[in-house]
């Protein structure tokens, strides 16, 4: 069987540095916001080009962090509107309503799964004051775009950068384009842990010290509380293990993208529509490779009984979900089609050559009597 994701072996490879900082936090006794998150904090911040990084208990807190720290500083205000992709993962959503805000779905393009701008530009009303840009599947959404619709609209432009680590648009990376970007380090992402932890980038400076405040109980001195706050932090010993695996980053990233060529250079395009490949000025982080497909289900059972898993991201869409049944009118047509056609393969640094072949072997076996794809 072809997995997914080879977690074992994607940390195996780190077996030994693991060891040694292992035993250098538990002889350190100190465990929690120590020198080891503060030195993770620096090294993300250095890399993704901006000044505070905040070490954070999971993806989904750095974003209700974010949300939580513009209501304090009163950018924003309990009821106020956040434009959200249709197609992302339920947590983007949870993390405007877990703030009292109020979720305004929008269709992607289907070119990059990510926020059209058309769209964006067309579902702004009154209540707007947010766009959050999901960088989905590793891929950076437009945010030049993006950004110049915010600037005229004088909207916030916040990243949910959960699956973007070490993406890139042009000479800025994921993390340094909105006012703040959250990060998940859930261990199958670009930048994984062994555990759950999050991150939050941002070069503002106030905005990084509430939130600071607000992940340690809303106090930044013991016992004195300023603020209603949580307990949302990352521990040292994953702190430790995150700074080992950030020197890897780039490579993993490469590993991956030399992945998704040879899949594009051998899946039949004819009935399979692939995901693009970006230009050079991009840099795609391939947390995902999303395929389309006119008949999914059947695709994904050849595929298991051919010994090769994958998975579907996703496939209920968000308005479709009872959690939110208030959005269950809604027509988004582009967002129910890719529910229904999208599949994931597996694509991991890791993943063979031989394993790839296999993959695309598998699929066109399947294609052969498929009609051709219409996008």
């Amino acid at each position: 069987m072809i997995p997914f994701l080879n977690l074992q072996a994607l940390n195996q490879r780190f077996e030994d540095e693991f060891q040694e900082v292992l035993r250098r936090v538990l002889s350190s006794g100190w465990y929690i916001h120590g020198e080891e998150c503060g030195a993770f904090e620096a090294e993300f911040a250095a890399y993704c080009g901006v000044q505070h990084a905040v070490g954070v208990g999971n993806g989904l807190d750095a974003l209700v962090l974010i949300l939580r720290a513009l209501l304090e500083t009163g950018r924003l205000q309990p009821d106020d509107e956040v434009l959200v992709p249709g197609n992302t993962f339920i947590a983007s959503a949870l993390a405007v309503s877990a703030c009292g805000l109020r979720v305004r779905l929008v269709e992607p393009e289907l070119s990059r799964f990510n926020l059209d701008p058309q769209a964006v530009e067309a579902a702004i009303g009154e209540r707007t004051r947010v766009i959050l840009a999901v960088h989905l599947y590793g891929r950076m959404a437009d945010m030049p775009a993006l950004a110049d619709i915010a600037r005229r609209h004088g909207l916030l432009l916040l990243e949910d950068a959960a699956q973007a680590q070490g993406a890139r648009l042009g000479a800025r990376r994921a993390g340094a384009w909105g006012v703040a970007a959250g990060f998940s380090l859930f261990p199958g992402k670009p930048l994984g842990a062994l555990g759950d932890g999050g991150v939050v980038t941002t070069d503002d400076s106030e905005l990084a010290l509430t939130i600071r405040s607000l992940q340690n109980y809303g106090a930044m001195i013991k016992y004195q509380h300023d603020r209603k706050g949580g307990n949302s932090r990352l521990d040292e010993l994953q702190a430790a293990f995150l700074r080992i695996k950030l020197r890897c980053l780039d490579a993993d990233n490469q590993a991956r993208h030399a992945i998704a060529l040879r899949y594009a250079q051998g899946l039949d395009q004819r009935v399979l529509c692939l995901p693009e490949i970006p230009a050079e000025v991009e840099i795609h982080s391939w947390h995902l490779y999303v395929i389309r497909s006119a008949n999914r289900d059947a695709l994904q059972q050849h595929l298991l009984k051919s010994g090769v898993q994958t998975l579907i991201h996703y496939p209920t869409p968000i308005h479709r979900q009872a959690a939110y049944r208030e959005l269950g009118n809604l027509n988004l047509p582009i967002t129910e089609m890719l529910s229904e056609q999208v599949l994931s393969l597996p694509i991991y640094p890791g993943l063979s050559a031989q394993q790839v072949d296999q993959v695309i072997e598998v699929c066109n076996s399947f294609a052969v009597n498929e009609p051709e794809f219409s996008v």
